[in-house]
């Protein structure tokens, strides 16, 4: 991949000279601990007679005089990684990716905070330090560039470290704890402090390959967020969080603290639909079909979607309706139909499922997973799709009394990162909430989904038919009969009917509103007609707000891409998904129809008959609870008055 404009590149020559020094620090170099208390007992394992042991490096830190009068420890890490397999001579492969993953990150490290004393007064002022002539009024300003030169090498060590190892990851998982040894005097001192804790990690918790892989990888991450957590209160960091650098050799970028990751795949394992295995649910059917292919019209390189640009992407959208319709059918459609595209076109594709397992009982730890969920789908390097099924289970309400904290952090996450103030947008990702319960969803969050897909399943005779055929198999004899087998499922008429339905409101409560103002000012065909019915249904339901009213237009924007990119554009890459930016855009543009007063109407009552099907749902639910509550009240009165009396 080239490089962007706003990125700068980090020359290989200025990693490469870094490497001795690098190597050094790993054959050995002694570290006196000030914060970390060592956890590893057992000694580097013994060489063979003859076969001397490595060096010492004892380290300098150019324009800084430091001394250290406690005793040391030294710290050898090439020794205790060929030493992380119950002492075999020959070093294994595993080892060797470790080890040179290790050189490179450091390197990289020591050239981008050469690059940060460069942009900044620090290279003057190590200079003037050594030099002895230093300025007292200048010394504070010094202290301030060497920790935050500490906390730039710590953190683009870890980052690429962890990036550099993640395509050697295995299944096995290390839990190595909070990164503790974290130093801020300069940048070398830094790098010693992570180091000698990470030889007290491996000694600890690497006992084969595998192991030894996922601790190094797992202090690594330790080490970022550590770092990160640091920077946000560390003055001069400008110059680095603020630009971008690209390492092109390992295709790494570096965007301040933010984590880099692999451009890599998940590998699914769940069972793929076809359209035609989804029976009923149409609108919902049709939609997830076009977002499908709206997601493959994303441009790496500008990293940006044309259906973003032009309106009409969904970001997120709530799937609702009642057990055993079909919202898990539908995901599995919809990540096949994902997964398949992406095949052929050769982008890397990630499928995630936030699940009831990411809540935890440890605070802050549900806020985690829940945000390193959203990371993982909204990695601008891949083609992502992230599902929340049972969203009224996992994600808590505001001010209600059963709601865990765990459940309110991943709220208050999901909140911020589907329309918080940091959202972007750029059309490489989608997220389904899925529930059969909306309305026990908090009220703010369901609002943030864009689009509303009613999973209703199977509705006419003919729906009923083709899924009994469907789910019978072709185990028998039986007949089909006088009847033309998914004939009903043909999208675009089946469609076509569920749109037209929406001309008028479906719940009872919209449908009065819609009556009383079309009796007032006629049919709605003008914008004026529109608002007075939008302040309406405001009046009838005051959770209907501003966000509701985008919510409609970015449907009708939808409508107006009421197209499906052709297959033949999905099956040869060439003629669509691999253009550039530009031409993709205008063949999008070509294809869009003209807005009509009708398609308004219908996506008018179409979101707003969810809110008041949510509406209605929650307060029978919440006044069957008074109710219990009222009936266990009575009863203890009784009870209380029968044992006094």
């Amino acid at each position: 991949m080239s490089l962007t404009s706003d990125q700068m590149e980090l020359r290989e020559e200025d990693i490469r000279k870094h490497y001795a020094a690098a190597a050094a620090m790993l054959d050995g170099f002694d570290h006196t601990p000030r914060i970390g208390k060592p956890v590893a007992e057992a000694p580097v394992a013994e060489r063979s007679p003859g076969i001397g042991s490595h060096r010492r490096f004892r380290s300098t830190t150019p324009g800084l005089v430091t001394r250290s009068t406690a005793r040391p420890e030294g710290v050898r890490l090439l020794e205790r990684i060929e030493a992380a397999d119950e002492g075999d001579p020959i070093t294994s492969p595993s080892q060797a990716v470790v080890m040179n993953s290790l050189r490179r990150a450091l390197a990289i490290a020591m050239a981008l905070t050469d690059t940060f004393g460069a942009a900044t007064p620090l290279a003057d002022l190590k200079r003037a330090n050594l030099a002895g002539d230093l300025p007292a009024a200048r010394r504070t300003e010094f202290s301030e560039l060497l920790a935050a030169e500490a906390l730039i090498a710590l953190h683009v060590y870890g980052n690429a470290v962890a990036y550099l190892l993640s395509s050697h990851a295995s299944d096995v998982t290390v839990e190595v704890g909070e990164s503790q040894e974290v130093l801020t005097d300069n940048g070398q001192l830094a790098l010693h402090g992570v180091l000698w804790e990470l030889d007290q990690v491996i000694a600890a918790h690497a006992g084969d390959d595998a192991r030894l892989v996922a601790c190094v990888a797992a202090h690594a991450e330790q080490v970022m967020e550590k770092a990160a957590l640091r920077a946000q209160s560390a003055a001069h960091l400008g110059a680095f969080s603020g630009a971008t650098w690209r390492v092109e050799a390992d295709d790494l970028t570096i965007r301040g603290f933010t984590p880099a990751s692999k451009a890599k795949s998940t590998t699914l394992t769940m069972t793929f639909k076809k359209p035609n295995e989804v029976v009923g649910n149409h609108i919902a059917k049709y939609q997830a079909m076009k977002l499908s292919k709206m997601l493959m019209a994303y441009d790496f390189d500008r990293r940006l979607n044309p259906f973003a640009e032009l309106g009409g992407f969904i970001f997120t959208f709530m799937g609702d309706g009642k057990p055993g319709t079909g919202k898990t059918t539908l995901i599995q459609m919809m990540a096949g139909l994902i997964n398949d595209y992406c095949a052929v076109a050769r982008y890397p594709f990630r499928y995630q499922n936030l699940s009831t397992e990411n809540i935890d009982s440890y605070q802050g730890k549900s806020g985690q997973n829940a945000k390193a969920f959203i990371n993982t789908i909204i990695d601008p390097n891949v083609i992502g799709f992230g599902t929340i099924d049972d969203i009224d289970q996992l994600a808590g309400k505001r001010g209600d009394r059963q709601s865990s904290a765990g459940q309110l952090e991943i709220t208050a996450v999901l909140m911020e990162s589907f329309a918080g103030a940091n959202t972007v947008v750029r059309g490489n990702c989608t997220f389904g909430m899925f529930s059969n319960y909306p309305e026990n969803v908090d009220d703010a969050l369901r609002q943030r989904a864009g689009a509303r897909f009613l999973v209703d399943g199977p509705q006419t005779r003919e729906d009923y038919i083709d899924i009994l055929a469907l789910l019978m198999g072709k185990n028998h004899a039986i007949p089909l009969g006088a009847h033309e087998l998914f004939s009903a499922q043909e999208i675009k008429k089946a469609v076509a009917a569920s749109f037209e339905s929406h001309s008028r409101p479906h719940e009872a409560g919209l449908m009065e509103v819609f009556d009383r103002v079309h009796a007032q000012v006629g049919e709605l065909d003008t914008i004026a007609k529109m608002g007075t019915y939008l302040k309406a249904i405001q009046q009838a339901d005051e959770r209907f707000t501003g966000r509701a009213i985008k919510n409609i237009t970015d449907a009708v924007k939808v409508r107006a891409m009421d197209f499906e990119l052709p297959d033949e554009w999905m099956e040869n890459p060439e003629l669509f998904l691999f253009r550039d930016y530009e031409t993709k855009k205008a063949m999008i543009a070509d294809l869009r129809v003209p807005i009509t007063p009708e398609m308004v109407i219908q996506e008018i009552n179409r979101y707003a008959d969810s809110e008041f099907r949510y509406a209605d749902k929650s307060d029978e639910v919440a006044i069957d609870a008074m109710v219990r509550d009222f009936g266990r009240q009575e009863e203890a009165k009784r009870r209380y008055l029968e044992e006094r009396g």
